[in-house]
C-alpha cells in the first residue's frame, strides 16, 4: 500500500505539472498603489473563528451533489469573462450552496485539526476538494463577469484559505491536492487583473507567505515516519529514503512553482502601476519600476526574464537548471488605454 500511495502522489506531482503556461494577458494603467492597501487575498487572523476548519471541510464534500458535470465546469473556466453562460453558471450554483457555505465558513476559522494520518490509507475527500477549488473559481469568476469585483476577491480569498488549509495537513497526498487548489485559484486573478478599474493586487500578493502552502511538516513526518518503522531493513529503508528524497524534491518545485504564479502576477501589477505614472507605457527594463516591489522568481531566485517592444511586454520565468524546458513560463501583456 505504501508503494501505491508513493505512485499516487507522483502522479500528482505530474499533474501539476503538465507543461508551458503561455499566457496573453491585456492591462490597463492602475491608479495609485494607495487604493487598493486594504484588499487582501487570506483572512485577516483577527476576524476569524475559533472553530476548527477540518470537520467542515468534509462537511463541504458531503454536501456536494452527485452527478456534477466536471467536463462543463471545466470548459466554462476557460470560456472568456464575457461569453459565460451567466444563468446555467448562477443554476448551477445554486444546486451546490451547502457545500460552498460550508467550506465558506471554513476558511474563516484559525485552526484546522486534520486527523493523524495512518500509514496506508488515502485521506478522505480528495477528489471533492479539487471539485469545490474548480466551483469557486467558476464563482468567482461569474462574479467578475457581472461587475461585482469586491465579492469576486472575498471569492478568492476563501479558495486561497481554503487550499491553504487543506494542504497543509499531514499528508503528502493531501498536501499536493491544497497545491493544485491554490493554483486554480490563483490563476483566477489573472482574469481579475484584466479588468479596468479593478484595485491593484501589487501589495495584497506581496503580502501572501512564502511559501504560499507549506508542505514541509508532511515530509519530515513521512521522512521520520519511514526511519521508524520496523517492518523494513537497512537496505530497504535506504532505497525507499531515496525515492523519498526524489519525490520530495519535486514537491519543493512544486510550491515553488506556486510562489512563481503568485510572484509573477506581483510583477505585473508593478507593471501596472509603472503605466499609470508614466502616460501608459511599459517600462524598459524592470528596474526602473520604483511604484511597487519587483519580486523575483521564486524558482530560479532571479529576476524574472523582461523586455519591451512598443505597447507590449513580455516576462519569462525559465526553466530552473537541469529540468525541462517546458516548465518555464511565458507572459506577453498588451496595455490598453
Amino acid at each position: 500500500m505504501r508503494h501505491v500511495l508513493f505512485c499516487f502522489a507522483t502522479m500528482l506531482i505530474a499533474a501539476g505539472s503538465s507543461g508551458v503556461r503561455q499566457v496573453e494577458l491585456t492591462l490597463h494603467p492602475s491608479p495609485p498603489l494607495e487604493s487598493a492597501k486594504a484588499v487582501r487575498l487570506l483572512p485577516e487572523t483577527e476576524k476569524m473563528t475559533n472553530a476548527d476548519a477540518a470537520p467542515l471541510y468534509e462537511k463541504a464534500a458531503q454536501f456536494l451533489p452527485a452527478g456534477l458535470d466536471t467536463n462543463q465546469i471545466q470548459q466554462w473556466l476557460g470560456t472568456p469573462l464575457d461569453k459565460l453562460p451567466q444563468q446555467e453558471i448562477q443554476s448551477l450554483l445554486e444546486q451546490v450552496k451547502p457545500a460552498l457555505q460550508s467550506l465558506s465558513e471554513a476558511a474563516k476559522c484559525r485552526v484546522c485539526n486534520w486527523p493523524a494520518s495512518v500509514s496506508g490509507t488515502m485521506p478522505a475527500y480528495l477528489s471533492e476538494y479539487r471539485e469545490l477549488a474548480r466551483i469557486f473559481a467558476l464563482k468567482a469568476r461569474l462574479e467578475m463577469a457581472q461587475g461585482r469585483q469586491d465579492e469576486a476577491i472575498g471569492t478568492i480569498r476563501t479558495g486561497l484559505a481554503a487550499a491553504k488549509h487543506i494542504g497543509e495537513s499531514p499528508t503528502l497526498i493531501q498536501g499536493l491536492v491544497g497545491l493544485a487548489m491554490g493554483a486554480i485559484t490563483v490563476k483566477q486573478v489573472e482574469g481579475f487583473i484584466q479588468i479596468p478599474g479593478t484595485p491593484n493586487l501589487s501589495e495584497a500578493l506581496g503580502r501572501l507567505p512564502k511559501p504560499l502552502i507549506n508542505l514541509g511538516k508532511a515530509m519530515q513526518s513521512e521522512v521520520a515516519n519511514l526511519k521508524s518503522d520496523p517492518r523494513f531493513n537497512v537496505l530497504t529503508r535506504k532505497t525507499m529514503e531515496n525515492q523519498l528524497k526524489s519525490a520530495h524534491e519535486r514537491i519543493r518545485l512544486t510550491m515553488k512553482r506556486l510562489d512563481r504564479h503568485v510572484a509573477v502576477l506581483q510583477c505585473i501589477e508593478a507593471l501596472r502601476l509603472y503605466a499609470g505614472a508614466n502616460q501608459g507605457k511599459f517600462p524598459d527594463a524592470l528596474a526602473d519600476i520604483t511604484q511597487a516591489p519587483v519580486p523575483n522568481d521564486p524558482v530560479i531566485e532571479k529576476p524574472f526574464s523582461y523586455k519591451r517592444t512598443g505597447s507590449q511586454a513580455f516576462l519569462r520565468g525559465p526553466a530552473p537548471e537541469g529540468r525541462e524546458a517546458k516548465e518555464a513560463i511565458d507572459y506577453t501583456l498588451k496595455l490598453e488605454k
